[in-house]
Parts: C-alpha cells; structure tokens; sequence
C-alpha cells in the first residue's frame, strides 16, 4: 500500500510571535484535512515565529492516486498561502 508524504515549507515574515505563526498554520491544516481527508502536522520549528515545516500524509491502494492526491493539497496549499511556501517536497513511502 503506497503511503505518500508532502513535505510544505512556509516562511511566514509577518508573524511577529508564536500566536501569529499558529493562526496560520493551524487555519492551513483544517483546511487541508477537512477538504482532502489526509492527516497533516507541522514538523519543525514549532517554537519559532517566522518559519515552519508541515507534513502532509495519506495512503491508497494505488500510487497514482496519491500522487494526484498530494498534488491537489499542493495547488491549494500554494494557492492559499501564495509567497509563505518557499518549498516543498512529495516522497513515496
């Protein structure tokens, strides 16, 4: 069974504290789970303001599907933070 992992990695230069950085992030993984049904988590970095590497999983019997799955979170996650997404990653487990 094919697990596919979505490596995002944000840069958040208007977050001027813990509780700015958690705003955004938390906002972008309700999104993520609740219209894509993958599990997401941010990584690293959880005690700094600017920076931020969240984890996008989910599994299927085909790899194909999750590879368009994951493509599909990384159009939305790109269209919904614009310029924060410095870079991101997609691996097959």
């Amino acid at each position: 069974m094919p697990v596919g992992l979505l490596t995002l990695e944000l840069h958040i230069p208007d977050a001027h504290s813990l509780k700015d950085k958690r705003q955004i992030v938390r906002s972008l993984k309700d999104r993520l789970r609740r219209h894509f049904n993958v599990a997401v988590a941010e990584m690293e970095y959880q005690d700094v303001w600017q920076r931020s590497i969240i984890g996008v999983v989910t599994l299927s019997t085909a790899e194909q599907h999750v590879e368009e799955s994951l493509q599909l979170v990384l159009r939305e996650a790109d269209r919904l933070l614009g310029p924060v997404l410095v870079n991101h990653v997609v691996e097959m487990i």
